[in-house]
């Protein structure tokens, strides 16, 4: 996947320590090159910046739902889905060498991290809440400032990787809390072992437009497994629809499907076809 001989270099938003980061190890392994990006955006330019080969980006956790902002800019992105990967989402309170959850006054962390953690907020009314850009950041600011009575939500990886305290493990609210990356490059998948398909269309602006275009799947049988409808910029009230369909990619009924849908739609756009990633605490 490299362009060169060493290991490939994968960009991800966040901090080193971030829930991304962890999820590009599960994917790839120890040996991949890893490359934090601050923002969604520059993470998206990373590959034509040659910055990495590879982006890993989060496209949707089982409690907040999609990442947005991920949707669109793959809309306006050259690049193709090749792989995915799933991940628990495991809080910490983590603090400075030394210090005591019961002393602790302020904890940050990014706004999702916070709101999954209610119950623990709920038990200590007096601690104060601050919104950060990343869990992992939110670490090492914690441990840069060295305050006792300062800690902060995130994953253990965020602990180790700069040397905080784990004061409480277990602060969010669901145990069922998993995020799903999606593996993003430049060139399309060879789709070895793929059973997942994800496309974006457009419709037409009339009623039953799209019924009409997932038709063709409901009646070959072809499991529809996400669905997802985002405006289009400039043109109010009307959308894009994203599509997660189980399918194998020389599968005859499914490429007869996307025939008719594409006679069906404005517009169809192939985003990547890939193994589906299995949702397990390993």
């Amino acid at each position: 996947m490299s362009k060169g001989a060493g290991p490939a270099r994968v960009a991800f938003q966040g901090e080193r320590g971030a829930f991304s980061e962890e999820a590009a190890v599960k994917l790839l392994g120890e040996g991949v090159t890893l490359v934090p990006r601050p923002t969604f955006e520059s993470l998206f330019a990373a590959t034509e910046e040659g910055a990495a080969d590879l982006a890993l980006a989060p496209f949707e956790n089982t409690l907040a739902g999609s990442v947005h902002r991920v949707y669109d800019l793959l809309l306006d992105s050259p690049l193709h889905m090749t792989a995915e990967v799933v991940i628990p989402i495991r809080h910490f309170l983590i603090g400075p060498p030394g210090s005591k959850v019961e002393e602790i006054k302020t904890v940050e962390s990014h706004p999702v991290a916070l709101a999954q953690c209610e119950r623990f907020f709920a038990s200590r009314p007096d601690i104060r809440r601050v919104a950060a850009d990343d869990t992992a950041g939110s670490v090492a600011n914690v441990l840069r400032r060295g305050d006792p009575s300062c800690a902060a939500v995130a994953g253990r990886r965020a602990a180790e990787t700069y040397g905080g305290q784990i004061l409480r493990a277990g602060l969010e609210d669901h145990p069922e809390n998993y995020t799903r990356f999606v593996l993003l490059a430049p060139e399309p998948s060879d789709a070895k072992g793929a059973d997942k398909l994800s496309l974006v269309l457009k419709l037409a602006h009339r009623p039953g437009a799209l019924h009409h275009a997932l038709e063709p799947f409901a009646r070959r049988g072809i499991d529809l497994l996400k669905i997802e409808s985002r405006p289009l910029r400039g043109q109010p009230w009307e959308y894009h629809f994203y599509l997660d369909l189980r399918g194998a990619p020389r599968d005859p009924e499914l490429s007869a499907a996307l025939e008719e849908l594409q006679a069906r739609t404005a517009s169809v756009r192939v985003l990547g076809h890939y193994a589906s990633a299995k949702t397990s605490d390993g």
